[in-house]
């Protein structure tokens, strides 16, 4: 990413290989660093932007919306998919996947598939953890895991046209939700971490990720998804520092489990944070400066529990519609 700034004005130019993206405050200093480029290179202007990589955008009065429902028709296509039976979640409710059962499966067909999921999750936040948990049997894939994989293919065949809306709720704030499920993984009872953020009330960034070690207790599970969180609005503020947004207000923490939220709070070292020590003192210290707060969330209002376990049809569609995930194809 490049920015340019000039009396106040930013023009941003996103580049990947020979595919840019460009965007500002001002018309004329955009206009300005398209002719430098075009002294420089032969580039060709396509207008507003609609697609990109894959991911398709469309514009209204109501805000800006990106999906990838080409990508997803055209996967559905190849791999014979289009007129299968949709399913109503993309894993099942407390899944147990595991490498220890004995029925092989192919091993390039199943990269192949586990290989475009991984791309198609730039836009759908509903997938990530479910492509993660199949992506972790890509050296060894069995029936079971295929299984899983066609599962998800016929949830996306539910709604191939769904995506993340973009709009005006009338403020800048960031926020983020954090949750871990704790020892999730049947295989090394490692734990998962999960977080999504939202900038002015929009969800821009997610993740799923099985943690690099085993946490001795659930708070230290969620006290590492804390930490991934507390990096993520950093990250995010310094970014929107560059662009020339600055906002004085804390940043929110949205997490469910008290025992780490107290954690943070607390000063005093004891047995239960010698193992995440560094961790809690870099939250502490963010406290401190008065760069975030951690207020409590209910587990029923943990938006980031779709990103750590697999949920049921009653808890998983109510996340994804407060994700800001909609379907603007679907029949009124």
């Amino acid at each position: 990413m490049f920015i340019r700034r000039g009396n106040g004005k930013i023009a941003i130019l996103i580049v990947y290989f020979d595919d840019i993206i460009m965007t500002g405050n001002d018309v004329s200093e955009i206009h300005n660093l398209k002719s430098r480029l075009a002294q420089e290179f032969e580039i060709k202007d396509l207008g507003s932007l609609r697609y990109f990589l894959g991911m398709e955008v469309a514009r209204s009065d109501r805000g800006i919306f990106i999906s990838q429902r080409k990508y997803i028709l055209d996967f559905l296509e190849e791999t014979g998919m289009l007129g299968c039976r949709p399913a109503d979640s993309p894993i099942e409710a407390n899944n147990h996947l595991s490498g220890d059962v004995r029925e092989h499966t192919g091993k390039e067909r199943y990269q192949r598939l586990v290989g475009r999921l991984i791309y198609l999750a730039h836009t759908p936040p509903d997938i990530p953890y479910a492509e993660g948990v199949v992506s972790q049997f890509m050296h060894d894939p069995r029936t079971s895991h295929l299984d899983a994989v066609y599962r998800i293919l016929r949830y996306l065949k539910s709604a191939p046209g769904k995506g993340i809306l973009f709009y005006n709720h009338g403020h800048l704030r960031l926020e983020a939700f954090t949750d871990a499920d704790w020892a999730g993984s049947v295989d090394d009872r490692r734990s998962t971490s999960g977080y999504c953020t939202f900038l002015g009330g929009n969800l821009i960034t997610w993740r799923s990720k099985k943690q690099s070690v085993v946490a001795r207790s659930s708070a230290e599970a969620e006290y590492r998804a804390m930490t991934n969180g507390v990096c993520e609005l950093l990250w995010l503020q310094t970014l929107l520092l560059d662009l020339g947004f600055a906002d004085s207000v804390p940043m929110k923490l949205y997490c469910d489990n008290k025992a780490a939220i107290n954690i943070a709070h607390n000063p005093v070292q004891h047995d239960r944070t010698k193992h995440i020590e560094i961790d809690r003192h870099f939250i502490k210290e963010k406290l401190n400066e008065g760069l975030i707060c951690m207020p409590f969330v209910r587990s029923g209002d943990q938006l980031a529990n779709i990103f750590t376990k697999g949920l049921g049809s009653k808890s998983f569609h109510p996340i994804v519609f407060k994700l800001g995930l909609i379907d603007i194809f679907a029949p009124t």
